[in-house]
C-alpha cells in the first residue's frame, strides 16, 4: 500500500469536458501544487452521493482558500464521473476515472466485491504535495470518517 513519502505512480486519466474528451497524467495533475485525492468505492452509490462527494463540494471554498485541488477518484468510466460531477454541482473537483482500476491497484488500495461490482477502490484520501503523498487515510469497511471532508481540512 502507498504510504507517506511515495511518489503517486504514473498513470493517464481521462476526462470528458464540455470541449469533449481529455487525459492528463499524475505529473501534469499533481506535480507543483499540494492536493487530496479522496476515493469512492462507486459514482452514485449512496454513502459517496449523499455523504462524502458532498462534503466535499461544501467545503471546496476551504481548501480552495488553503491552496488545495480536489481530485475524487474512482473505478469507474469516464463518461459516468462527468455525469456525476454534473448530478452533484462538483464543477470544482477534479474527477479521476480509473476505468479498468489500474491507478487504485498500483496504489494498492483496491478491493474486489465480486459479484456486486468486481474490483473498486477502498475509501480512502491521499493529500498529496508535488505528487508526494503526504497522509493516507483508509477507511474501516462501511465507515466515512478519516477520509470525510472535515478530517481532510484537518491535515491540509
Amino acid at each position: 500500500m502507498i504510504k507517506p513519502g511515495d511518489t503517486l505512480p504514473q498513470h493517464d486519466f481521462t476526462f470528458i469536458t464540455e470541449s469533449g474528451k481529455a487525459s492528463a497524467d499524475t505529473q501534469v495533475l499533481f506535480g507543483h501544487k499540494k492536493a487530496v485525492i479522496f476515493a469512492v468505492p462507486g459514482a452514485f452509490t449512496p454513502t459517496c452521493s449523499q455523504a462524502h462527494l458532498p462534503g466535499f463540494v461544501a467545503l471546496e471554498d476551504e481548501f480552495q482558500t488553503r491552496g488545495v485541488a480536489l481530485f475524487c477518484l474512482s473505478v469507474n468510466d469516464a463518461f459516468v464521473m462527468h455525469a456525476w460531477q454534473q448530478s452533484q454541482n462538483a464543477g470544482a473537483i477534479t474527477m479521476l476515472a480509473d476505468g479498468d482500476g489500474s491507478f487504485t491497484q498500483a496504489l494498492g488500495l483496491a478491493k474486489d466485491t465480486g459479484a456486486f461490482g468486481g474490483l473498486r477502490a477502498q475509501r480512502f484520501a491521499l493529500v498529496v504535495d508535488n505528487g508526494v503523498v503526504t497522509q493516507v487515510c483508509v477507511e474501516q469497511p462501511g465507515k466515512l470518517d478519516v477520509s470525510s471532508a472535515e478530517a481532510m481540512l484537518k491535515l491540509v
